[in-house]
């Protein structure tokens, strides 16, 4: 077969042996049908295999090649090739989870990422704004959308949920009218595996957003509208990239502010939660993780919120 025949898969991955292809291609549909990770995600996924599989065709032509030896082999590769530990952690964690499937599902016999040892990666916390600095960023948002500007408006709405609820840029942009309930403050999130949750928010976000729906964004809606609570400057679903380049800008008028993104200013809200004394558990629930190791890694406690807990709580204070 010549390469104008070729699937896209098979460029990805080389063209490997039919039966590591199949493994290529049944894995994938794993990824997105059974576990329902976002196409993002498996894509992340799938270059690592992508990876893999290439080291084990060139030894053979089926997952029996697939053993301890090779996977510490192909790890050994790449940090020699100056991959950084968070890529080598991330790729060992990609093996483990194909290996897995592999035994699950009669490809493998037994499982060799259950003995696969990796760096642990450098957890890094993005940039976070002080209450301080985010309740300048916001009257300064105020301010501009003081003139009832539909995208003014919209911009303001914009900082005010992602600051109130801590969902993430592309669960907010993804929100339609209908998961808005306004007697209680609530909106319905679709999160990451199609998880949904419910978040709140306070008076503040609710006074803006009664202000874009009573006017500002029928300023902007078309006939060909969706129902997407915010809309682009065309009318569309307010696309994600927008939406980080305002966060940007809001947060480039702070003084002393660090480069801001709505990662950044998600962080900043459940840091404030915490400093204000919000447990952990309601944080996790908050933004959507799965687990409390990874809420910890997304939240930070000051020194001195530290010390007044200590204060307040040890004997010996």
């Amino acid at each position: 077969m010549g390469s104008r025949g070729r699937s896209v898969d098979e460029k990805v991955v080389g063209n490997p042996p039919p039966e590591l292809f199949a493994a290529r291609t049944a894995f994938e549909r794993h990824l997105g049908l059974e576990r329902a990770l976002s196409a993002h995600t498996v894509r992340a996924y799938l270059g690592d295999i992508d990876s893999l599989l290439r080291a084990v065709a060139v030894q053979s032509s089926s997952l029996d090649g697939l053993d301890l030896g090779l996977l510490r082999r192909w790890l050994a590769e790449q940090r020699s090739a100056g991959a950084s530990r968070t890529t080598l952690a991330r790729r060992a964690s990609a093996a483990r989870v194909f290996t897995a499937w592999a035994v699950r599902t009669g490809r493998l016999a037994e499982d060799p990422g259950l003995r696969l040892a990796a760096p642990r990666p450098h957890r890094t916390l993005p940039s976070v704004l002080s209450a301080e600095q985010t309740a300048t960023m916001l009257t300064a948002a105020t301010s501009g959308a003081a003139q009832d500007d539909p995208i003014a408006v919209r911009d303001l709405l914009l900082l005010e949920l992602l600051y109130a609820t801590g969902v993430r840029v592309s669960e907010l942009c993804g929100l339609d009218l209908d998961d808005i309930a306004h007697d209680r403050r609530t909106m319905r999130v679709l999160g990451k595996g199609n998880k949904e949750r419910t978040v709140v928010y306070g008076v503040p976000a609710a006074a803006v957003l009664d202000r874009w729906l009573a006017g500002a964004r029928s300023a902007l809606a078309t006939p060909r509208s969706p129902r997407a609570l915010l809309l682009g400057a065309k009318g569309g679903r307010l696309d994600p990239r927008v939406a980080r380049s305002v966060v940007n800008a809001a947060g480039a008028v702070v003084p002393g502010s660090p480069a801001l993104s709505p990662h950044g200013l998600r962080h900043s809200a459940a840091t404030h939660l915490l400093n204000g004394g919000a447990d952990l558990r309601s944080v996790q629930e908050l933004l959507g993780h799965a687990t409390l190791s990874t809420t910890q890694l997304y939240t930070h406690v000051t020194v001195d919120r530290l010390k007044a807990i200590h204060d307040q709580a040890h004997p010996r204070a």
